[in-house]
Formats: structure tokens, C-alpha cells, sequence
């Protein structure tokens, strides 16, 4: 046998057996994994059912609630929970957490998104952007719980203590941090060409910002948005140090006061304030879908 004809077999062989592998490897990878699907299938009851109970709950009356099944549907069921929670000022209660989360988000997002930009184009250009950098990576190692007296005796020194500004300003500062480092990780994926092509055709920075980085980075950006407003919305440290009056509380704080108060005792209509406070939450996340599932899995396809 020729070196040519034992190098066309070695080939021949070799192709065979890569063949073989990627139809074993095609074979194993169409097999059904059925203890994940069993394990997928544990969690999802695990998180429906305390849903699908606090909402059949919150349409029971009071006295239904201890004489039914607690997984039974109500046979009448009731909105009277719902008119009673509506009732005690929730709708003031809802306002306040909408402020707080609108006067956090916007402010936060645009902030980082800048900083963002001007540390990742120019990073390598200055010390005081590579410090500033440093600085945001700092904050998120510095946790809330730990600043909460230094931010109420400045809370103090400027006259905002219980006012729906003193919880704005320390939420806009501890979502900056990741928010930089999100935003800027974004924007180091879009390619250096497309900055050159708009510097080249005249474009300013402020132009190519707006016009290039943010358009490309949007997903970043709804991801962000969405992930501090649910800090926001949920927080309860700070509307319990920071604020005193009842009307200048915010959700989280509501429910506290209605399950310890005289309401304490009727679970349907507690739960019927818990059904209000998840539900805008649930609107922002079904209309930001598509962004957010697009925004948490980039990069994992690279």
C-alpha cells in the first residue's frame, strides 16, 4: 500500500469515526431528561401554589376562609376584600411607591447609562474615569443595612426626614452601581465600528449616545429599569427608618401596618392587599418581557 493510499484510509477512518461521535453525541443530546423535567415540574408547584392560594384566598369572606379548605375555589366568591383594602388609603399608599419607584428609575438609569458610555469609550483615557469606575465597583460591596444611620443623620441635616424625597435620594444611589456595571458591560459588546463609522460621518458624542449605544443597548436598559423598580417597590428598610407619617407610606410599609393592626386578623382581606401590590409588578414584567429575557441571556450564546 502507497502513503497516499494509507493516508486516504487514516483520513477515511478518522472521518468515520467523527461521524460516529456526532450521532452519539446527536442521540444522547434528543434523549428526554425526565428527572429535570420531574425537578422543573416540583418548582413550578412550588411557586404557583402560594400564588393560586393567596388569590382564592383574597376572594373568600372572613368566615369562609376558616370553615373551607384553603385550596378550594370559593363558591361565591367575593371582591368585598378588595373594596376594604381600597378603602383604607391604598390607593394614597400606591401613589407614594409609584413616586418613590418612577423618581429612583429614571434618574438611576440615566445616570448609569452615561456613566456607563463615558467609562467605557473613554476609560482608558483619564484616571479620574477609571477611579470613578472603581468607585461604582466599590458601592456594590457596601451593603444597605450597613448605612442606614450615616443616611438618616443626613436625612436629618437636610430637613427631608418623612418626605417621599428621603426615599428617593439613597435608592438612586445604591442602584447606580450595578446598573453601571450591567449598562457598561452592554456597551463594550457593540463593535468599535459602528462608533467610527458615526464619528466619521460628523456625529457628535451626545449624538452617537442617544443614536447608536442606546438603541443597541435597550435590552440592558429595560433589564435595569425593571430590577430597580423591584428593589424599590419591595423595599421596607428604608420607608421604616426614613418616614413617620401614614401618608407618606408606601406599599411595603402598608401591609406591615394592616397585618399588625386591626385588620390583623382578617387574612382574606390581607391577602387581597397583597393581590394589589404584586399586580403592577406583574403588568411591568408582562410588558417588558421580551426585553428582559433578552437582556438577562445575553452574552450566554457567545
Amino acid at each position: 500500500m502507497t502513503a497516499t493510499q494509507t493516508s486516504r484510509a487514516a483520513e477515511h477512518t478518522a472521518a468515520s469515526r467523527a461521524h460516529g461521535h456526532r450521532r452519539r453525541k446527536k442521540g444522547a443530546s434528543q434523549r428526554p431528561n425526565w428527572l429535570g423535567g420531574l425537578v422543573g415540574w416540583l418548582w413550578l408547584g412550588v411557586v404557583i401554589i402560594p400564588i393560586y392560594w393567596i388569590v382564592i384566598t383574597s376572594l373568600k369572606t372572613q368566615a369562609n376562609y376558616y370553615m373551607t379548605n384553603p385550596l378550594v375555589p370559593p363558591a361565591d366568591p367575593t371582591l368585598d376584600n378588595y373594596r376594604l383594602v381600597l378603602d383604607l388609603d391604598f390607593p394614597l399608599y400606591f401613589v407614594n411607591s409609584v413616586i418613590v419607584a418612577i423618581g429612583t428609575v429614571i434618574p438611576s438609569v440615566l445616570f448609569s447609562f452615561m456613566a456607563a458610555y463615558a467609562i467605557v469609550r473613554n476609560g482608558g483615557a483619564g484616571r479620574f474615569l477609571r477611579f470613578v469606575n472603581s468607585l461604582f465597583l466599590m458601592g456594590l460591596a457596601i451593603p444597605l443595612q450597613a448605612t442606614v444611620i450615616p443616611i438618616y443623620l443626613m436625612i436629618i441635616k437636610l430637613h427631608l426626614y418623612d418626605s417621599l424625597t428621603a426615599l428617593i435620594l439613597p435608592s438612586v444611589a445604591f442602584a447606580i452601581p450595578l446598573s453601571v456595571l450591567v449598562l457598561a458591560n452592554f456597551i463594550r459588546d457593540v463593535p468599535k465600528e459602528l462608533f467610527e463609522s458615526m464619528r466619521l460621518d460628523g456625529a457628535s458624542e451626545w449624538k452617537t449616545l442617544w443614536g447608536l449605544a442606546f438603541p443597541l443597548t435597550r435590552p440592558a436598559v429595560v433589564t435595569v429599569s425593571i430590577y430597580n423598580a423591584l428593589q424599590v417597590w419591595n423595599g421596607f428598610l428604608l420607608p421604616l427608618i426614613l418616614t413617620q407619617s401614614p401618608d407618606k407610606r408606601t406599599l411595603p410599609l402598608a401591609l406591615a401596618a394592616f397585618q399588625g393592626g386591626p385588620y390583623g386578623v382578617n387574612v382574606p382581606a390581607v391577602l387581597a392587599s397583597v393581590v394589589l401590590t404584586i399586580l403592577p409588578m406583574l403588568i411591568l414584567y408582562a410588558f417588558g418581557r421580551r426585553q428582559l429575557l433578552s437582556g438577562l441571556t445575553a452574552g450566554f450564546g457567545k
